[in-house]
């Protein structure tokens, strides 16, 4: 008796098509329907991450040609950069042109939050060299790695490439840290300029800020696109290994943000006199509302007002924790540094210990223009990266777990801030 054309053809397919294959496909297909349910960017972002790597997998010549739709989301991204960073950092200096007022006060501020992210971005560096979560990748980079090592440049160059001769051209070669050093002489001598003059100026950059803050919301819907190409050309390129590199990279982070909590903000509110069981209980709402939105902006009101009742004075609360949105997110400081050498690990481009503290001093002016809103880390990563000739790869990687990243950085830099609050209120023994 011969079995119904239909039931040949079944069984034809299923010999064609492994279990474990048919298995996997199923598991992508429900996810689908669970990110058309949510209609959540960062539920696409995992669902892009999921078929690309299955993709890549697959069919790893059709994955090849896949490139070009990640460099569309790369193009869009460096854009954004440049005037992202003037704006948010002409508007964070201009915009408290009343420092010469508020005298020791904003001048102690501002080197204590120079001093705490740039013991976080020690911390996030210490703690990628000691996991090397991105050796073993394999990136295929060859040409960037070429022109990393073809770099000669004595510390009189080093220093000179710092200085912008034309921010247009600063711009146009997507100079980092010239477009930073430029942005802020130019808010600080803005903050010079008379009332009635540096008012349209400043009206403009903080326009421009919101508006580069929509541009980048955006080009994040594209980037399940971008994401998902650019995983199905690594997976291709690399194979499934890449995973469980990420899977060490998020382990590292919590650690590191973990080490920074206990060695040196615990220690900081200790030596302030800070009393911690009341501390946590003030922060555990922002926190919670931080940690859970992954934006620091939609915590700022709850922790100014738990700071208020703390016992911090309003006009000391009023100034340290806006200006520290700016100047004291040492969760994503932390991150950039961390980030980064996972770029070079990932890239097999071995950055000498001048070349790691020259990406720390990058990273510490360029992390200054991080804005409090989620994902805004992903846009400086790119940024510095593509300055210092790293590839983009890897960091298309990142979004695939970069919500899972961004909460916890994100929590930190809420922490951070009111921490800062509380030591400036001590200082100036208006506790």
């Amino acid at each position: 008796m011969k079995r119904p054309i239909g039931a040949q053809c079944w069984r034809s397919f299923c010999d064609s098509m492994p279990i474990l294959l048919i298995t996997r496909w199923l598991i992508i297909l429900i996810l689908a329907a669970y990110a058309l349910a949510r209609q959540s960017l960062t539920t696409w972002i995992l669902f892009a991450m999921v078929a690309g790597a299955e993709v890549g997998h697959d069919w790893p010549a059709f994955a090849s040609q896949l490139l070009v739709f990640s460099q569309i989301f790369l193009r869009l991204i460096r854009a954004i950069i440049a005037p992202l960073l003037f704006a948010t950092l002409v508007s964070g200096i201009a915009a408290h042109s009343d420092l010469k007022k508020l005298g020791r006060m904003g001048i102690k501020a501002l080197v204590y939050f120079e001093i705490v992210t740039t013991l976080a971005l020690f911390i996030g560096l210490a703690a990628i060299n000691l996991s090397k979560a991105g050796i073993g990748v394999k990136l295929t980079a060859a040409p960037n790695a070429e022109s990393l090592a073809a770099t000669h440049q004595t510390a009189a160059d080093v220093i000179l490439h710092v200085f912008p001769e034309n921010i247009a051209r600063s711009v146009a070669e997507n100079q980092i840290l010239q477009v930073v050093v430029f942005s802020i002489l130019f808010g600080i001598a803005l903050a010079m300029v008379k009332e009635e003059r540096r008012r349209p100026l400043l009206a403009f950059t903080e326009g421009l800020a919101e508006t580069m803050f929509k541009f980048t919301n955006l080009v994040m819907l594209y980037a399940p696109i971008g994401v998902g190409a650019a995983m199905a050309y690594t997976v291709g390129h690399t194979g499934l290994g890449v995973l469980g590199n990420l899977a060490r990279l998020l382990a590292t982070l919590y650690a590191a943000l973990v080490a920074f909590l206990l060695m040196v903000l615990l220690p900081i509110a200790i030596a302030a006199r800070i009393p911690l069981r009341r501390f946590v209980r003030a922060i555990a709402e922002p926190v919670s509302i931080a940690f859970g939105t992954s934006s620091s902006e939609a915590a700022l009101p709850r922790a100014m007002e738990s700071m208020e009742s703390l016992g911090v004075p309003r006009k000391i609360v009023a100034f340290v924790i806006p200006t520290g949105y700016s100047f004291n997110l040492d969760g994503s400081a932390l991150y950039l540094s961390l980030a980064a050498i996972f770029v070079s690990q990932s890239a097999g481009i071995h950055l000498s210990l001048g070349q790691q503290l020259l990406l720390v001093l990058t990273l510490m002016l360029t992390s200054k223009g991080v804005a409090g809103v989620s994902r805004a880390a992903i846009v400086i990563l790119l940024g510095t990266v593509s300055a210092f000739n790293l590839p983009t790869e890897p960091v298309f990687i990142l979004l695939g777990i970069d919500q899972l990243m961004d909460m916890a950085r994100t929590s930190v830099n809420v922490i951070g801030n009111c921490l800062a609050t509380c030591v400036v209120a001590r200082w100036e023994g208006e506790w």
